[in-house]
């Protein structure tokens, strides 16, 4: 068991959300970074789905009341086990009684904790993931707080030297380049707005959360206003409303949306939104979906090594 005794300022359980669902109505939900969480899992032997605690900007106190081994990864958190630092992308064992303490971000926005055998959260729709909206899955639907006590699971691959299981820690930029696909609506703009698009430096507002990064810049004009007929949203859409400035749709994003999509964020670049601070600055590249479709086969190969140490 986790027993938490500070929960921070928005720890949630989440993994990599639901599928199929948004054509009635729901969020996806799921990790923001899901590379971060991937590799917390893969470093404490579990299966990259298994449901982790995503924790936002400040870091959590907890006291492990059973045997087990842990991961951190994502942003750092200036992290100890007991009095001892302890760094990110890392396994740990963790033994009956110890506290885990973790400060604020030093850089990036979220860090996720994985435990061997995975939280035990609320299966909805297929998903242990939060969905805050609804209060639904994870830990009673809702966010953490101060006397929660989570179950761990039992289901995960054995390590035999846990000193094997790290690699280089995660490093977060606040001038982050994001590789984009344009479309689906790119023809409402014209070419002068693709141009500024593509060419401007943008900056991450305060309105950043799971549903959206909004972005500050220039305003694109597009040819005829910014109203479409109500479309399906997916993770990675850069929504741009009547106000001209770019919104990146995230992890609690709406089903359907109304206004013109631009492009969309390459999958293996999402992370970088997920960690990117306010006041970060921004700018997107064009790629082609085989540009796009080649990284992701990339990263894959990554994470399949992660199991052959």
């Amino acid at each position: 068991m986790i027993e938490i005794i500070n929960p921070g300022m928005l720890t949630t359980v989440q993994d990599f959300g639901r599928v199929g669902v948004m054509k009635n109505g729901f969020t996806q939900n799921g990790a923001m970074d899901r590379y971060s969480m991937t590799v917390a899992n893969r470093l404490c032997g579990n299966c990259d789905n298994a449901p982790v605690l995503e924790i936002t900007v400040m870091g959590i106190t907890a006291k492990f009341n059973k045997d087990c081994i842990f991961c951190l990864s994502g942003a750092d958190f200036s992290s100890r086990l007991n009095d001892n630092p302890i760094r990110t992308n890392k396994a740990y064992k963790a033994s009956n009684g110890d506290v885990l303490t973790m400060g604020s971000a030093k850089n990036g926005m979220r860090s996720y904790l994985a435990v061997s055998g995975g939280i035990v959260g609320e299966y909805v729709m297929g998903s242990a993931s939060t969905d805050l909206k609804f209060s639904a899955g994870g830990y009673l639907g809702r966010k953490l707080k101060a006397g929660d006590v989570l179950q761990i699971g039992s289901g995960s691959f054995p390590l035999d030297d846990i000193e094997k299981w790290q690699i280089a820690e995660n490093s977060y930029e606040d001038n982050i380049e994001l590789r984009v696909v344009l479309g689906p609506q790119d023809k409402m703009f014209t070419a002068d707005d693709i141009k500024l698009f593509l060419s401007q430096e943008y900056t991450v507002t305060p309105q950043a959360d799971r549903m959206g990064i909004r972005l500050s810049g220039k305003p694109l004009q597009s040819k005829s206003g910014m109203d479409i007929i109500s479309d399906g949203i997916v993770l990675g859409s850069i929504q741009v409303p009547n106000s001209g400035e770019p919104i990146i749709l995230m992890a609690d994003h709406q089903t359907t949306g109304g206004y013109a999509k631009i492009a969309t964020v390459i999958s293996v670049d999402l992370p970088l939104v997920a960690q990117a601070r306010p006041n970060s600055k921004i700018h997107f590249k064009a790629v082609s979906v085989d540009t796009a479709e080649r990284e992701v086969k990339k990263q894959k190969r990554f994470f399949e090594n992660l199991y052959m140490f």
